[in-house]
Protein backbone atom coordinates (compact mmCIF):
# COMPACT_ATOMS: atom_id res chain seq x y z
CA UNK A 1 0.00 0.00 0.00
CA UNK A 2 1.39 3.84 -0.75
CA UNK A 3 -0.01 7.06 -0.17
CA UNK A 4 0.28 9.31 -4.04
CA UNK A 5 1.45 13.20 -3.03
CA UNK A 6 1.59 15.77 -5.49
CA UNK A 7 2.47 19.13 -4.87
CA UNK A 8 1.83 21.48 -7.86
CA UNK A 9 4.34 24.57 -7.61
CA UNK A 10 4.48 27.83 -9.48
CA UNK A 11 7.38 26.08 -11.77
CA UNK A 12 7.83 22.66 -10.88
CA UNK A 13 5.48 19.46 -9.71
CA UNK A 14 6.59 16.65 -7.12
CA UNK A 15 5.13 13.61 -7.25
CA UNK A 16 5.81 11.27 -4.04
CA UNK A 17 4.44 7.90 -3.05
CA UNK A 18 5.03 7.11 1.16
CA UNK A 19 4.37 3.95 2.73
CA UNK A 20 2.29 4.06 5.63
CA UNK A 21 5.45 4.62 8.11
CA UNK A 22 6.43 7.71 5.96
CA UNK A 23 9.19 5.94 4.11
CA UNK A 24 9.55 7.69 0.15
CA UNK A 25 8.96 4.73 -2.34
CA UNK A 26 9.17 7.14 -5.31
CA UNK A 27 9.43 10.49 -6.45
CA UNK A 28 8.97 12.30 -9.60
CA UNK A 29 9.89 15.60 -10.80
CA UNK A 30 8.37 17.94 -13.29
CA UNK A 31 9.81 21.29 -14.37
CA UNK A 32 7.42 24.01 -16.27
CA UNK A 33 8.49 27.40 -17.31
CA UNK A 34 6.41 30.20 -16.29
CA UNK A 35 5.02 32.44 -19.12
CA UNK A 36 5.64 36.35 -19.77
CA UNK A 37 3.32 37.07 -21.76
CA UNK A 38 4.32 40.71 -21.59
CA UNK A 39 6.59 42.59 -19.17
CA UNK A 40 5.20 41.79 -15.46
CA UNK A 41 2.83 39.30 -16.76
CA UNK A 42 3.25 35.62 -15.20
CA UNK A 43 1.20 32.84 -16.18
CA UNK A 44 1.23 29.06 -16.72
CA UNK A 45 -0.07 26.57 -18.96
CA UNK A 46 -2.02 24.03 -17.48
CA UNK A 47 -2.01 21.57 -20.06
CA UNK A 48 1.49 21.20 -19.80
CA UNK A 49 1.14 21.06 -15.86
CA UNK A 50 -1.04 18.37 -16.20
CA UNK A 51 1.00 16.81 -18.67
CA UNK A 52 4.15 17.17 -15.90
CA UNK A 53 2.00 15.78 -13.40
CA UNK A 54 0.48 13.01 -15.10
CA UNK A 55 3.98 12.11 -16.49
CA UNK A 56 4.97 11.96 -12.68
CA UNK A 57 2.31 9.78 -11.47
CA UNK A 58 3.16 6.95 -14.34
CA UNK A 59 6.85 7.11 -13.01
CA UNK A 60 5.96 7.00 -9.45
CA UNK A 61 2.82 3.96 -10.61
CA UNK A 62 5.46 2.23 -12.27
CA UNK A 63 7.86 1.89 -9.21
CA UNK A 64 4.95 1.16 -6.69
CA UNK A 65 3.36 -1.56 -8.57
CA UNK A 66 4.84 -3.93 -5.28
CA UNK A 67 2.99 -1.11 -2.97
CA UNK A 68 -0.10 -0.17 -5.22
CA UNK A 69 -1.23 2.90 -4.70
CA UNK A 70 -4.56 3.83 -2.73
CA UNK A 71 -5.11 7.53 -2.56
CA UNK A 72 -4.20 10.60 -4.22
CA UNK A 73 -4.03 13.97 -2.60
CA UNK A 74 -2.72 17.19 -4.09
CA UNK A 75 -1.13 20.18 -2.61
CA UNK A 76 -1.16 23.51 -4.16
CA UNK A 77 -0.06 27.17 -5.04
CA UNK A 78 -2.73 29.62 -4.34
CA UNK A 79 -4.58 32.52 -6.26
CA UNK A 80 -3.82 30.65 -9.87
CA UNK A 81 -6.92 29.18 -11.76
CA UNK A 82 -7.43 27.90 -14.78
CA UNK A 83 -10.65 28.27 -16.88
CA UNK A 84 -12.48 25.09 -17.62
CA UNK A 85 -15.25 24.67 -19.96
CA UNK A 86 -18.53 22.35 -20.05
CA UNK A 87 -17.26 20.13 -21.87
CA UNK A 88 -14.12 19.80 -20.25
CA UNK A 89 -11.77 22.04 -22.16
CA UNK A 90 -8.95 23.56 -20.94
CA UNK A 91 -9.95 27.49 -22.22
CA UNK A 92 -6.85 29.70 -21.18
CA UNK A 93 -3.60 30.17 -19.36
CA UNK A 94 -3.77 30.17 -15.60
CA UNK A 95 -2.15 33.59 -14.58
CA UNK A 96 0.08 33.38 -11.63
CA UNK A 97 0.13 34.94 -7.88
CA UNK A 98 2.41 37.55 -8.50
CA UNK A 99 1.30 38.31 -12.10
CA UNK A 100 1.36 42.52 -12.28
CA UNK A 101 -1.78 42.68 -14.63
CA UNK A 102 -4.29 42.95 -11.86
CA UNK A 103 -2.28 46.32 -10.47
CA UNK A 104 -5.08 48.65 -9.24
CA UNK A 105 -8.08 46.26 -9.18
CA UNK A 106 -7.84 46.15 -5.06
CA UNK A 107 -8.23 50.60 -4.66
CA UNK A 108 -11.60 49.41 -6.84
CA UNK A 109 -12.29 46.98 -4.81
CA UNK A 110 -12.71 49.63 -1.68
CA UNK A 111 -14.29 51.68 -2.86
CA UNK A 112 -17.12 49.30 -2.56
CA UNK A 113 -16.04 47.75 0.47
CA UNK A 114 -13.63 47.92 3.45
CA UNK A 115 -10.36 46.26 3.62
CA UNK A 116 -11.56 45.59 7.62
CA UNK A 117 -15.11 43.80 6.23
CA UNK A 118 -13.07 41.67 3.60
CA UNK A 119 -10.37 40.62 5.83
CA UNK A 120 -12.98 39.61 8.70
CA UNK A 121 -15.16 37.68 5.91
CA UNK A 122 -11.82 36.23 3.80
CA UNK A 123 -9.40 36.28 6.06
CA UNK A 124 -7.39 37.61 2.86
CA UNK A 125 -5.94 41.13 3.30
CA UNK A 126 -7.55 43.68 0.07
CA UNK A 127 -4.66 43.24 -2.67
CA UNK A 128 -3.85 42.70 -6.33
CA UNK A 129 -2.26 39.29 -6.51
CA UNK A 130 -6.07 38.05 -5.89
CA UNK A 131 -8.18 35.47 -7.52
CA UNK A 132 -11.22 37.63 -7.24
CA UNK A 133 -8.71 40.88 -8.61
CA UNK A 134 -7.81 37.97 -11.98
CA UNK A 135 -11.61 37.50 -12.30
CA UNK A 136 -12.51 40.75 -12.82
CA UNK A 137 -9.39 41.03 -15.17
CA UNK A 138 -10.95 38.45 -16.67
CA UNK A 139 -14.55 39.59 -16.93
CA UNK A 140 -12.92 43.10 -18.79
CA UNK A 141 -10.27 42.10 -21.10
CA UNK A 142 -10.61 38.76 -22.15
CA UNK A 143 -15.08 38.01 -22.07
CA UNK A 144 -15.10 35.36 -24.33
CA UNK A 145 -13.29 33.34 -22.22
CA UNK A 146 -15.07 34.01 -19.16
CA UNK A 147 -18.51 33.83 -20.13
CA UNK A 148 -16.93 30.25 -21.92
CA UNK A 149 -15.93 29.39 -18.28
CA UNK A 150 -18.28 26.67 -16.16
CA UNK A 151 -15.39 26.47 -13.31
CA UNK A 152 -12.22 28.30 -12.72
CA UNK A 153 -10.13 25.61 -10.72
CA UNK A 154 -6.98 26.52 -8.66
CA UNK A 155 -4.34 23.70 -9.54
CA UNK A 156 -5.57 21.84 -6.44
CA UNK A 157 -9.10 21.12 -8.07
CA UNK A 158 -7.58 21.44 -11.42
CA UNK A 159 -5.89 18.19 -11.06
CA UNK A 160 -8.85 16.81 -9.36
CA UNK A 161 -10.49 17.16 -12.56
CA UNK A 162 -8.43 15.54 -14.47
CA UNK A 163 -8.36 12.57 -12.47
CA UNK A 164 -11.88 12.55 -13.59
CA UNK A 165 -13.67 13.44 -10.29
CA UNK A 166 -17.09 14.80 -10.44
CA UNK A 167 -18.62 17.29 -9.12
CA UNK A 168 -14.51 18.77 -8.50
CA UNK A 169 -14.23 19.69 -5.21
CA UNK A 170 -11.30 22.07 -3.26
CA UNK A 171 -10.74 22.10 0.29
CA UNK A 172 -11.31 25.15 2.52
CA UNK A 173 -7.02 26.30 2.52
CA UNK A 174 -7.05 26.58 -1.12
CA UNK A 175 -10.47 28.19 -1.14
CA UNK A 176 -9.56 30.91 1.15
CA UNK A 177 -6.64 31.94 -1.16
CA UNK A 178 -9.16 33.19 -3.54
CA UNK A 179 -10.67 35.77 -1.52
CA UNK A 180 -14.17 35.15 -2.19
CA UNK A 181 -14.34 32.09 0.36
CA UNK A 182 -15.84 33.47 4.37
CA UNK A 183 -13.44 31.14 6.65
CA UNK A 184 -16.11 31.09 9.42
CA UNK A 185 -19.02 29.97 7.72
CA UNK A 186 -16.93 27.85 5.62
CA UNK A 187 -18.55 28.52 2.24
CA UNK A 188 -18.20 30.92 -0.67
CA UNK A 189 -19.16 34.64 0.07
CA UNK A 190 -22.41 36.35 -1.23
CA UNK A 191 -20.92 39.48 -0.14
CA UNK A 192 -17.55 39.67 -2.10
CA UNK A 193 -19.65 37.90 -4.74
CA UNK A 194 -21.82 40.83 -5.55
CA UNK A 195 -18.53 43.01 -4.97
CA UNK A 196 -16.62 41.22 -7.83
CA UNK A 197 -19.80 40.62 -10.19
CA UNK A 198 -18.82 36.57 -9.89
CA UNK A 199 -21.34 33.71 -10.26
CA UNK A 200 -20.35 31.28 -7.23
CA UNK A 201 -21.17 28.55 -8.94
CA UNK A 202 -17.71 29.00 -11.07
CA UNK A 203 -16.04 27.73 -8.24
CA UNK A 204 -15.44 24.22 -7.22
CA UNK A 205 -17.45 22.61 -3.92
CA UNK A 206 -15.54 23.68 -0.75
CA UNK A 207 -15.28 20.82 1.64
CA UNK A 208 -12.41 20.35 4.42
CA UNK A 209 -8.99 18.88 3.72
CA UNK A 210 -8.62 15.21 3.96
CA UNK A 211 -12.06 14.58 3.00
CA UNK A 212 -12.52 11.58 0.45
CA UNK A 213 -14.06 13.24 -3.00
CA UNK A 214 -14.71 9.81 -5.50
CA UNK A 215 -12.89 7.54 -7.20
CA UNK A 216 -10.48 8.35 -9.94
CA UNK A 217 -11.93 7.57 -13.63
CA UNK A 218 -11.60 4.23 -14.97
CA UNK A 219 -10.06 6.01 -18.07
CA UNK A 220 -7.90 8.16 -16.42
CA UNK A 221 -6.50 5.14 -13.92
CA UNK A 222 -5.63 2.85 -16.82
CA UNK A 223 -3.89 5.63 -18.57
CA UNK A 224 -1.58 6.49 -15.70
CA UNK A 225 -1.02 3.08 -14.39
CA UNK A 226 -3.76 3.27 -12.06
CA UNK A 227 -6.08 0.60 -10.11
CA UNK A 228 -9.36 2.18 -10.79
CA UNK A 229 -10.39 1.97 -6.94
CA UNK A 230 -7.82 5.16 -6.26
CA UNK A 231 -9.37 7.10 -4.27
CA UNK A 232 -8.88 11.06 -4.59
CA UNK A 233 -8.51 12.45 -0.87
CA UNK A 234 -8.45 17.01 -0.78
CA UNK A 235 -5.29 18.24 0.17
CA UNK A 236 -4.66 22.23 0.42
CA UNK A 237 -2.73 25.89 -0.32
CA UNK A 238 1.05 24.35 -0.37
CA UNK A 239 1.96 26.41 2.96
CA UNK A 240 -0.15 24.54 5.02
CA UNK A 241 -0.15 21.24 3.83
CA UNK A 242 4.00 21.84 4.24
CA UNK A 243 2.92 22.80 8.12
CA UNK A 244 0.97 19.19 8.68
CA UNK A 245 4.31 17.67 7.19
CA UNK A 246 6.38 19.45 9.47
CA UNK A 247 3.88 18.33 12.42
CA UNK A 248 2.30 22.03 12.97
CA UNK A 249 -0.91 20.55 14.61
CA UNK A 250 -0.88 22.84 17.84
CA UNK A 251 -1.80 26.35 18.60
CA UNK A 252 1.11 28.30 19.27
CA UNK A 253 3.56 26.24 17.18
CA UNK A 254 4.93 27.65 13.80
CA UNK A 255 6.53 25.75 10.34
CA UNK A 256 9.74 27.69 8.84
CA UNK A 257 10.44 26.47 5.20
CA UNK A 258 13.41 27.39 3.69
CA UNK A 259 13.51 27.02 -0.07
CA UNK A 260 13.40 29.22 -2.86
CA UNK A 261 10.99 31.78 -0.75
CA UNK A 262 11.55 31.64 3.24
CA UNK A 263 8.09 30.82 4.65
CA UNK A 264 6.92 30.93 8.35
CA UNK A 265 3.42 29.44 9.04
CA UNK A 266 1.91 29.80 12.54
CA UNK A 267 -1.13 28.11 13.98
CA UNK A 268 -3.67 29.10 16.15
CA UNK A 269 -6.91 28.13 17.30
CA UNK A 270 -8.87 31.32 17.22
CA UNK A 271 -9.08 33.50 13.93
CA UNK A 272 -7.36 36.94 14.05
CA UNK A 273 -9.00 39.13 11.83
CA UNK A 274 -7.99 42.63 13.10
CA UNK A 275 -6.22 46.01 11.72
CA UNK A 276 -2.85 44.97 12.37
CA UNK A 277 -3.13 41.73 10.08
CA UNK A 278 -4.34 44.01 7.78
CA UNK A 279 -1.42 46.57 8.14
CA UNK A 280 0.87 43.46 8.09
CA UNK A 281 -0.37 41.89 4.75
CA UNK A 282 -1.41 38.73 6.87
CA UNK A 283 -3.85 36.51 5.90
CA UNK A 284 -5.79 34.38 8.50
CA UNK A 285 -7.34 30.97 6.92
CA UNK A 286 -8.18 27.70 7.81
CA UNK A 287 -5.67 25.14 7.93
CA UNK A 288 -5.18 21.30 6.32
CA UNK A 289 -5.69 20.64 10.37
CA UNK A 290 -9.50 20.95 11.67
CA UNK A 291 -10.03 23.41 14.63
CA UNK A 292 -7.30 25.48 13.21
CA UNK A 293 -6.33 28.71 11.36
CA UNK A 294 -2.76 29.65 10.20
CA UNK A 295 -1.35 32.86 8.92
CA UNK A 296 1.72 33.54 6.59
CA UNK A 297 4.87 35.62 7.03
CA UNK A 298 7.23 35.20 3.98
CA UNK A 299 10.58 36.48 2.56
CA UNK A 300 9.96 36.61 -1.67
CA UNK A 301 13.78 35.64 -2.06
CA UNK A 302 15.17 33.34 0.47
CA UNK A 303 17.48 30.24 -0.41
CA UNK A 304 18.03 31.92 -3.38
CA UNK A 305 20.37 34.35 -2.68
CA UNK A 306 22.15 32.05 -1.39
CA UNK A 307 22.23 30.31 -4.70
CA UNK A 308 22.72 33.96 -6.72
CA UNK A 309 25.73 34.64 -4.06
CA UNK A 310 27.03 30.88 -5.12
CA UNK A 311 26.78 31.28 -8.95
CA UNK A 312 28.29 34.74 -9.03
CA UNK A 313 30.76 34.93 -6.13
CA UNK A 314 31.78 31.04 -5.03
CA UNK A 315 33.64 29.51 -8.13
CA UNK A 316 36.64 28.48 -5.96
CA UNK A 317 34.37 26.88 -3.41
CA UNK A 318 32.10 25.44 -6.21
CA UNK A 319 35.45 23.86 -7.99
CA UNK A 320 36.64 22.55 -4.28
CA UNK A 321 33.34 21.31 -3.86
CA UNK A 322 33.47 19.26 -6.83
CA UNK A 323 37.04 18.24 -6.21
CA UNK A 324 35.88 16.70 -2.66
CA UNK A 325 33.02 15.67 -3.28
CA UNK A 326 31.16 18.28 -0.64
CA UNK A 327 28.37 20.25 -0.53
CA UNK A 328 29.28 23.78 -1.71
CA UNK A 329 27.01 25.20 0.70
CA UNK A 330 28.18 23.68 3.31
CA UNK A 331 31.87 24.99 2.46
CA UNK A 332 30.25 28.56 2.71
CA UNK A 333 28.59 28.38 5.71
CA UNK A 334 31.36 26.63 7.78
CA UNK A 335 33.26 29.51 6.72
CA UNK A 336 31.04 32.33 8.44
CA UNK A 337 32.18 33.80 11.82
CA UNK A 338 31.03 33.60 15.09
CA UNK A 339 30.20 37.06 15.76
CA UNK A 340 27.39 38.76 13.95
CA UNK A 341 28.36 39.90 10.16
CA UNK A 342 30.45 43.45 10.45
CA UNK A 343 27.42 44.12 7.18
CA UNK A 344 23.91 43.89 6.64
CA UNK A 345 22.01 42.45 3.73
CA UNK A 346 18.50 43.27 2.97
CA UNK A 347 17.06 40.41 0.99
CA UNK A 348 14.16 41.97 -1.27
CA UNK A 349 15.94 40.76 -4.60
CA UNK A 350 12.94 39.96 -5.88
CA UNK A 351 10.58 42.39 -3.62
CA UNK A 352 10.10 42.38 -0.40
CA UNK A 353 7.31 39.86 0.28
CA UNK A 354 5.44 40.56 4.02
CA UNK A 355 4.80 43.12 5.83
CA UNK A 356 5.06 45.44 2.94
CA UNK A 357 4.77 43.16 -0.50
CA UNK A 358 6.43 46.15 -2.44
CA UNK A 359 7.19 44.35 -5.80
CA UNK A 360 9.86 47.17 -6.32
CA UNK A 361 11.61 46.70 -3.66
CA UNK A 362 15.18 46.19 -4.21
CA UNK A 363 17.98 44.11 -2.29
CA UNK A 364 20.48 46.08 -0.46
CA UNK A 365 24.36 45.48 1.21
CA UNK A 366 24.89 48.24 3.71
CA UNK A 367 28.39 48.66 6.03
CA UNK A 368 30.89 47.41 3.15
CA UNK A 369 34.55 48.37 3.98
CA UNK A 370 38.01 46.87 2.29
CA UNK A 371 38.06 45.17 5.22
CA UNK A 372 34.40 42.88 4.30
CA UNK A 373 35.42 39.45 3.40
CA UNK A 374 33.49 37.11 1.46
CA UNK A 375 32.02 35.26 4.79
CA UNK A 376 31.04 38.46 6.29
CA UNK A 377 29.14 38.44 3.13
CA UNK A 378 27.56 34.68 3.70
CA UNK A 379 26.81 35.41 6.86
CA UNK A 380 24.74 38.89 5.93
CA UNK A 381 22.54 36.57 3.82
CA UNK A 382 21.81 33.88 6.44
CA UNK A 383 20.98 37.06 8.98
CA UNK A 384 19.03 39.33 6.33
CA UNK A 385 16.79 36.62 5.46
CA UNK A 386 16.36 36.01 9.27
CA UNK A 387 16.31 39.41 10.31
CA UNK A 388 12.99 39.71 7.94
CA UNK A 389 11.57 36.67 9.02
CA UNK A 390 11.97 38.07 13.03
CA UNK A 391 10.08 41.04 11.36
CA UNK A 392 7.41 39.44 10.80
CA UNK A 393 7.38 37.12 14.25
CA UNK A 394 7.73 40.68 16.00
CA UNK A 395 4.07 42.42 13.98
CA UNK A 396 2.05 38.78 14.15
CA UNK A 397 2.86 38.91 17.86
CA UNK A 398 1.92 42.39 18.18
CA UNK A 399 -1.43 41.22 16.15
CA UNK A 400 -1.84 38.67 18.64
CA UNK A 401 -0.67 35.81 17.14
CA UNK A 402 1.22 33.29 19.86
CA UNK A 403 4.06 31.33 18.06
CA UNK A 404 6.57 29.59 20.76
CA UNK A 405 8.11 26.90 18.81
CA UNK A 406 9.09 26.68 15.48
CA UNK A 407 10.17 23.62 13.51
CA UNK A 408 12.08 23.99 10.27
CA UNK A 409 11.59 22.32 6.74
CA UNK A 410 13.20 22.86 3.76
CA UNK A 411 17.06 22.92 2.14
CA UNK A 412 17.89 25.59 5.13
CA UNK A 413 16.84 23.00 7.58
CA UNK A 414 20.05 20.75 7.04
CA UNK A 415 22.21 23.27 8.25
CA UNK A 416 23.20 23.49 11.91
CA UNK A 417 24.50 26.61 11.65
CA UNK A 418 21.51 28.63 10.04
CA UNK A 419 19.56 27.00 12.25
CA UNK A 420 21.36 27.97 15.45
CA UNK A 421 21.35 31.56 13.54
CA UNK A 422 17.93 31.60 13.33
CA UNK A 423 17.10 30.63 17.20
CA UNK A 424 19.77 33.46 18.42
CA UNK A 425 17.94 36.09 16.02
CA UNK A 426 14.54 35.02 16.71
CA UNK A 427 14.80 33.94 20.74
CA UNK A 428 12.82 31.05 20.11
CA UNK A 429 13.65 27.15 19.97
CA UNK A 430 14.22 26.27 16.20
CA UNK A 431 13.60 21.90 15.93
CA UNK A 432 14.95 20.60 13.10
CA UNK A 433 12.65 17.64 12.07
CA UNK A 434 13.25 14.72 10.05
CA UNK A 435 11.25 15.96 7.02
CA UNK A 436 12.54 15.66 3.46
CA UNK A 437 9.69 16.57 2.13
CA UNK A 438 7.18 18.47 3.59
CA UNK A 439 4.67 19.71 1.66
CA UNK A 440 3.76 16.20 0.34
CA UNK A 441 3.90 14.38 3.72
CA UNK A 442 1.48 16.90 5.41
CA UNK A 443 -0.82 15.73 1.65
CA UNK A 444 -0.06 12.17 2.56
CA UNK A 445 -1.21 12.73 6.24
CA UNK A 446 -4.18 13.72 4.92
CA UNK A 447 -4.98 11.17 2.58
CA UNK A 448 -3.99 8.15 5.08
CA UNK A 449 -6.44 9.28 7.83
CA UNK A 450 -8.82 10.33 5.51
CA UNK A 451 -8.70 5.93 3.54
CA UNK A 452 -7.99 5.03 7.41
CA UNK A 453 -4.58 4.07 7.80
CA UNK A 454 -4.47 6.26 10.90
CA UNK A 455 -6.76 7.03 13.47
CA UNK A 456 -6.13 10.87 12.98
CA UNK A 457 -4.37 13.38 11.98
CA UNK A 458 -2.70 13.67 15.07
CA UNK A 459 -1.57 10.02 15.51
CA UNK A 460 0.03 9.99 11.89
CA UNK A 461 2.08 13.18 13.11
CA UNK A 462 3.32 11.11 16.42
CA UNK A 463 4.33 8.41 13.83
CA UNK A 464 5.57 10.02 11.20
CA UNK A 465 6.91 13.38 11.80
CA UNK A 466 10.45 13.17 14.67
CA UNK A 467 12.11 15.60 15.90
CA UNK A 468 15.85 15.30 15.09
CA UNK A 469 17.54 18.02 17.36
CA UNK A 470 16.16 21.46 19.06
CA UNK A 471 18.08 24.44 18.88
CA UNK A 472 17.83 26.91 21.99
CA UNK A 473 18.72 30.39 21.63
CA UNK A 474 21.67 32.08 22.97
CA UNK A 475 20.60 34.38 25.35
CA UNK A 476 24.21 36.45 24.47
CA UNK A 477 24.04 36.15 20.87
CA UNK A 478 20.24 37.31 21.27
CA UNK A 479 20.72 40.48 22.98
CA UNK A 480 23.67 41.43 20.30
CA UNK A 481 20.74 40.28 17.14
CA UNK A 482 17.89 42.63 19.42
CA UNK A 483 20.21 45.21 18.67
CA UNK A 484 21.56 44.94 14.87
CA UNK A 485 17.21 44.07 14.84
CA UNK A 486 16.72 48.08 15.98
CA UNK A 487 19.09 49.13 12.89
CA UNK A 488 17.89 46.25 9.98
CA UNK A 489 14.20 47.34 10.71
CA UNK A 490 14.83 51.15 9.74
CA UNK A 491 16.70 50.24 6.42
CA UNK A 492 14.07 49.76 4.34
CA UNK A 493 12.13 52.84 4.96
CA UNK A 494 15.47 54.78 4.33
CA UNK A 495 16.41 53.45 1.33
CA UNK A 496 13.14 53.47 -0.55
CA UNK A 497 13.32 57.00 -1.80
CA UNK A 498 16.79 56.42 -3.27
CA UNK A 499 16.39 52.85 -4.39
CA UNK A 500 16.96 52.53 -8.29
Amino acid sequence: MSLLSIDVGTTGCKVIAFNEEGKILAHAYGEYPLIPPRPGWSELDSKLVWQKVSDGIRSVAKQTQKDPIEAISVASQGEAVTPISKTGRILDHAITSFDSRTTGISDQIEQQISKLEIMQITGVPLSDITTVAKLIWLQREKPGIYQQTQKFLGFEDFIYHQLGISPVSVDYSLAARTMAFDILNKRWSERMAEVANIDLDLFAQPVPSGTVIGQISSTVAQDLGLSKSVVSVTGGHDQPCGALGAGIIDHGHAMDATGTVECIAPAFTEPVLNQAMIDGNFCCYPHTVEGLFVTLGFVSSGGVILRWFRDNFAQTEVAQAETNGQDVYDLLLDSMPEEPSSVMLVPHFTGSGTPTLDLNAKGAILGLTLSTTKSDLVKAVLEGISFEIKHNLDLLALAGVEINEIRAIGGGAKSEKWLQLKADIFGKNVVALDVSEGVCMGAAILAGTAIGKYDSVREAVQTLIHPKKVYQPDPQQHQRYLGRMETYTRIYDAIKPVTP
